[in-house]
């Protein structure tokens, strides 16, 4: 199971079927929690069926699959800990995630051949702190996301050892993700993997003597996100990480959807191909990426898009304060159900005759196609299909189909 390129993408899998849309969009490797131990206690997560059967599909298709076992531990959680490293264990998965030193001390007595890898919770901002964890057994190290680019070359030419950044998806208002600030407002600790995402909340100003009277931050009477960092995107660093010798590069999102599983997967695996292709043409490392690989993200949705600490330290610019998210135009439509010319799917928004839809193909293919008629699991032709459906389409042109890839349209309203 080598990646398909120097430089692995792991993708995030929240649910059985993310895993299987990442695993046909592209990815090399998925990461999953299971149902305790997960820092996304609010994914769907897998249990351990679903853990057995994921491993089983991943590998199937020569794709690694690593388990977060990522909490900050308490005591009561260290009873049932062992029980399920071995289950891990047994189920053959190919690493554990982990940033807790009692959960990596368990984990190198209970089940010593499974590698770990040191979560970005550890806080790995220097080249020492990583030869410690080095020391201890970690064999790949996710750096903190606080790290510029020249700090990321000084650690990577100090160590011997995997290095795994992420490239892309959400940013805590937090160092490393180590944020108190839903325990604080909510009571839901987000170092156990509850987090309420209280840094998407809008906020407004209160003066102590008047009580109840809110005024806005800022000039908008909704409040204000004071605390809402743009979205991570480094597809045009991508060149600059795989040149530096990054091992992995990670895609954040268990929490998403699938759109978003897929499409992202998508692009980021036709980005490494296409500077993989650059490479083997002795095009030089001076590789800068075609506009159309941000031209595609821009259509998945977000909270606008910062590069972080890559080259410079971040600003008020970095932060999104009009509102929680970029208006989305595009939607899923639906996912294919079977590989061939006929169009089944699952309908995921509603779908009607003489609808403009979009086949999300791979290596950024896609086609657009118009649906003639639905027909539903009964035979009857149906001028209507509502979210969950099976159905069957008839489009124009005829298209290949491939399970687990999605069809895509443009939002109600934002037809031109």
């Amino acid at each position: 199971m080598t990646p398909k390129t120097p430089c692995e993408l792991l993708a995030p899998a929240g649910s059985l079927e993310k895993l299987k849309i990442a695993i046909h969009y592209g990815a090399d490797a998925v990461y999953l929690g299971g149902e305790k131990y997960s820092l996304r206690a609010h994914a769907t997560n897998f249990n351990e069926t679903e853990i057995l059967s994921g491993v089983h599909y991943a590998h199937k298709h020569k794709v690694k699959v690593y388990v977060t076992v990522n909490i900050m531990a308490h005591n009561r959680d260290l009873r049932s800990l062992p029980g399920y490293l071995l289950f891990l264990r047994d189920a053959e998965v190919d690493g554990l995630i982990i940033s807790d030193p009692g959960i990596f001390r368990t984990a190198r007595q209970i089940t010593p051949d499974i590698p770990i890898h040191l979560s970005t919770q550890a806080n790995i901002t220097n080249f020492e702190s990583a030869r410690f964890w080095i020391e201890q057994g970690a064999k790949r190290l996710n750096l903190a996301r606080e790290l510029s680019y020249s700090e990321l070359c000084e650690v990577r030419e100090k160590i011997d050892a995997e290095i795994e950044v992420f490239v892309h998806g959400a940013l805590c208002i937090s160092y490393s993700g180590r944020c108190m600030l839903s325990n604080y407002l909510t009571g839901r600790n987000a170092n156990q993997g509850d987090c309420a995402h209280p840094c998407r909340y809008s906020y407004r100003l209160e003066e102590a003597k008047r009580p109840d009277q809110f005024f806005p931050v800022e000039e908008d009477q909704r409040g204000t996100y004071i605390f809402n960092s743009k979205d991570l995107c480094l597809i045009n660093r991508l060149p600059a990480l795989v040149k530096a010798g990054v091992d992995s590069v990670k895609i954040e999102g268990r929490m998403k959807g699938i759109y978003y599983a897929g499409g992202m997967v998508r692009i980021y695996r036709a980005a490494l191909d296409a500077i993989n292709e650059a490479r083997q043409g002795n095009r030089g490392d001076n590789i800068e990426l075609d506009a159309c690989f941000m031209e595609e993200i821009n259509k998945l949705g977000s909270r606008g898009y910062t590069e972080n600490f890559f080259s410079t330290h971040p600003d008020s610019d970095e932060m999104r304060y009009e509102g929680p998210k970029v208006e989305q135009i595009y939607i899923p439509a639906a996912t294919v159900n079977h590989t061939g010319r006929e169009c089944r799917v699952t309908a995921r928004h509603v779908i009607r005759p003489g609808d403009m839809l979009e086949y999300m193909g791979q290596k950024l293919t896609n086609i657009p196609f118009e649906v003639t008629s639905i027909i539903n699991s009964e035979g009857n032709t149906l001028t209507q299909a509502n979210p969950k459906m099976e159905i069957t389409m008839q489009t124009r042109p005829a298209i290949d189909w491939t399970q687990h890839a999605i069809i895509r349209k443009i939002q109600p309203g934002n037809i031109a």
